[in-house]
């Protein structure tokens, strides 16, 4: 199939090239999870069905997709809901019961409204961690989504509106964008109940479906089994899309020989934002660099009050500016780390600059900045550091006390497991990075931590780990956090 921005695309909903599919198209595959498929048409009356069921309810004007429903299950209900003209919440399924209830009684139960949907008019809450313990709930209205898929397809080109593999949790933003990306472009979506990476292996090696959408975590795993079974390359993939976390770059040149036809696309956005910036792949290019802002984003840098005068080095927090961002924070109480707003401009606390070449440099989340000797240290770029090492899988990068430094940097690494390789040293590690970062960057202290743990999102818990971390440092045992021991 031939993608063209047709009428269909006109409507800001994100639903409604659904029903025209469903009418031009209705036999082709829309969605499968390898067990079930469902063509458009099947899923336009699915879908449909839900929706009446809603109405006959008398259901509120927002409803939590069911999450003990299969990921094919989940995409029918959250589509029901919106067709409905209702807005879906979508909680994670991780969620302890207390916590769960917690959430949805802060979920305004207002009565639905008849009112047909606009493109302004709310569809999806999703959910982003928080500091206070409670996850906050972001609220967007379809054109924010309807535009970013339109600037997906002509930043990345027409594979990006070809048959999408989305191995990921509904709860994920990143996957239910793809997801409904392939719905709404005709194409189709291939989904996982759970994932699993020699099943997204498997469905790779089918010709009809050239493009990916994965977190780093998943694409390493790719290249790991591939490597152990000796697995030829996947010559029928043209779109690798990847977010969700930094990409360690110097993995580049073994994710392009698995997919050697692929265009490997980073992204950097947010759940408040939607798309910020992209560029291809690039082993060589400076781990802090995440691209060029997409066509219909604007970007400036603003000093920590919000002033547009910044410091000599000319970093400082990043605003954005564009028709993707989201609507609100909903059902959550103040909360530090929530955005910034100044009109039309947005910032979610990321800290960053722009390079003489116009280039979008990412430093890290302002709550993550350690101040260590009087100077400033983002953790992120550390760990890019030491997970560059060929002996690390993951690292976590904290600031304990320390009444002469004021922070002490230490680092909680993940080690490779690969009896093959040869020992290493702490000293061994220091010297590393201090031949690729400034003196006082690098660690202290260095733990292992064999028990790694990760969000839903595929993303290193870094909270977890920094409690495992000052429990350890405090000689206080806690048998529900991941065991470290110091590396010598």
């Amino acid at each position: 199939m031939t993608f063209t921005m047709g009428a269909a695309f006109d409507v800001d909903l994100v639903h409604a090239p659904l029903a025209h599919w469903a009418q031009v198209r209705p036999d082709a595959i829309a969605i499968t999870d390898g067990d079930i498929s469902l063509t458009f048409a099947d899923l336009n009356q699915a879908v449909q069905q839900r929706a009446s069921a809603l109405s006959k309810a008398f259901a509120p004007a927002t409803v939590f997709v069911d999450d003990a429903l299969s990921t094919l299950e989940q995409t029918v209900d959250f589509l029901g809901i919106i067709v409905s003209g209702r807005c879906a919440a979508v909680g994670d399924p991780d969620w302890p019961a207390s916590l769960r209830d917690a959430v949805q009684a802060s979920i305004s139960q207002q009565p639905y409204s008849s009112s047909d949907p606009t493109p302004t008019s709310p569809f999806y809450i999703g959910f982003t961690s928080g500091s206070t313990g409670r996850p906050k709930g972001f609220q967007r209205n379809h054109q924010s989504w309807t535009n970013s898929f339109r600037v997906c397809v002509q930043e990345f080109g027409e594979d990006a509106a070809k048959r999408i593999l989305a191995p990921g949790r509904f709860s994920h933003s990143l996957f239910l964008f793809g997801m409904m990306l392939g719905i709404w472009s005709g194409s189709g979506v291939v989904v996982q109940k759970r994932f699993s990476v020699a099943r997204a292996l498997d469905a790779l090696r089918d010709a009809s479906l050239p493009s990916l959408v994965a977190v780093p975590s998943q694409l390493l795993l790719m290249i790991e089994l591939a490597t152990h079974r000796a697995l030829t390359p996947f010559d029928g993939v043209r779109l690798v899309m990847i977010s969700g976390a930094r990409w360690p770059r110097n993995r580049t040149p073994e994710l392009q020989s698995l997919f050697p036809n692929a265009r490997l696309i980073e992204f950097y956005g947010a759940s408040e934002m939607s798309f910020i910036a992209w560029m291809e792949a690039n082993e060589a290019t400076p781990p802090q660099v995440v691209g060029r802002p997409f066509r219909n984003v604007d970007i400036e840098i603003r000093d920590i009050q919000g002033s547009r005068e910044k410091d000599a080095s000319g970093a400082g927090l990043i605003y954005v500016r564009s028709p993707m961002l989201f609507m609100d924070y909903v059902g959550t109480k103040a909360d530090i780390t929530a955005c910034l707003r100044d009109g039309e401009w947005l910032s979610v606390r990321d800290m960053g600059y722009l390079d003489d070449q116009g280039r979008l440099c990412l430093l890290g989340r302002q709550n993550r900045m350690i101040v260590t000797q009087a100077k400033k240290l983002f953790p992120e770029e550390l760990e890019s550091v030491l997970q560059a090492h060929p002996s690390i899988a993951a690292a976590s990068v904290h600031g304990l006390n320390d009444p002469l430094r004021g922070l002490l940097v230490v680092a909680v690494i993940h080690l490779v497991a690969d009896p093959s390789l040869p020992p290493m040293t702490a000293t061994q590690l220091t010297h590393w990075c201090r031949d690729r970062l400034e003196v006082f960057k690098a660690p202290r202290h260095y733990f292992v931590c064999d028990d790694w743990r990760w969000t839903a999102s595929g993303k290193t818990d870094h909270n977890t780990l920094g409690s495992s971390l000052v429990h350890h440092m405090d000689g206080v045992p806690n048998e529900a956090l991941p065991c470290l021991h110091p590396l010598c």
